[in-house]
């Protein structure tokens, strides 16, 4: 039987445990990571916290909606038993129906009914880092390589003590600024992502720039058991011309090569962005998103 969970009802213990031993456990599920990205968020549980679905919920002009929260890729079911297209089915049909629009990100494993749902596939760019580094640079395009030569004739260099602070700022100058999406709550929301996943050493902070100490480039990775997904990004317009952001993956990609990882860029909707993952050979993966009306008038 699923049943429907408020916050306050919710074991975390037995959650983060489902999360930890389930077929398709990512750190996006982890309550430490849900409360940090939706607090107060609900959820499904069924058979004793064998399977789990978190509910990431809002609320506007007096309706209550289900969102993918920022910095998630992934949520969905999560299950320890056999995972198929009926299990999801189910669950989606015990989403409470106070929710009246349902607009989520499930994970790659989450097979959904398109008769049933209105479903729509996201793409993901992901890299295997099993091989060595030789062979993964034969992959990179040759806009990739033009770059990284580049970043090296000009003088780039790798930075290893880059702060959340400085990352969070180049972004807000940059793309953020541009963009417009992000608020200052989204802001401290992963500030305190870093920060919290710094303190579990599940975490890298790198930076590229000029010789000048001035950083062009910079991200986090966030460590998930074999996987390291490329949490947060951010470069300025002298990265386009000195190729400080080729440099820093190449730099993560050769550190962490001939090891059994995958890179994860967490991304690749914008055709822009798809090709400069692809450029370093990632492969292209998919998974779904669903929306669901529950309001007349739409």
């Amino acid at each position: 039987m699923i049943n429907y969970l408020k916050h306050t009802q919710i074991d975390k213990f037995r959650w983060d445990q489902c999360i930890r031993k389930s077929v398709n456990s990512m750190v996006y599920g982890f309550s430490w990571y849900l409360d940090l990205v939706s607090p107060g968020w609900d959820a499904l549980m069924e058979d004793d916290y064998t399977s789990v679905f978190p509910l990431t919920h809002k609320q506007k002009l007096g309706f209550r909606y289900l969102a993918q929260p920022f910095f998630t890729q992934q949520l969905g079911l999560f299950t320890t038993g056999h995972l198929t297209q009926d299990h999801v089915t189910r669950f989606l049909d015990s989403i409470p129906a106070k929710f009246k629009l349902i607009e989520i990100h499930l994970n790659s494993m989450n097979k959904v009914d398109p008769e049933k749902y209105e479903v729509v596939s996201r793409i993901n760019h992901e890299l295997e880092l099993m091989y060595t580094y030789e062979e993964l640079s034969r992959n990179y395009s040759k806009n990739t390589r033009r770059n990284l030569k580049k970043a090296m004739d000009v003088g780039i260099e790798i930075c290893r003590k880059v702060s959340i602070d400085e990352l969070v700022v180049l972004f807000q100058m940059n793309f953020g600024q541009k963009e417009g999406k992000l608020c200052n709550r989204d802001y401290l929301t992963i500030k305190k992502l870093i920060e919290y996943s710094q303190k579990r050493a599940s975490g890298i902070l790198l930076g590229a720039g000029s010789q000048e100490d001035q950083l062009n480039a910079g991200a986090f990775f966030l460590k998930d058991q074999n996987r390291f997904i490329l949490l947060f990004a951010a470069s300025d317009l002298n990265a386009r011309q000195n190729g400080s952001m080729f440099l820093l993956l190449d730099a993560f990609i050769r550190e962490h090569a001939n090891q059994p990882l995958l890179l994860d860029f967490e991304g690749g909707n914008d055709p822009n962005l798809g090709r400069f993952y692809k450029s370093f050979g990632a492969r292209e993966t998919t998974y779904p998103f669903i929306r669901v009306s529950r309001i007349p008038f739409l």
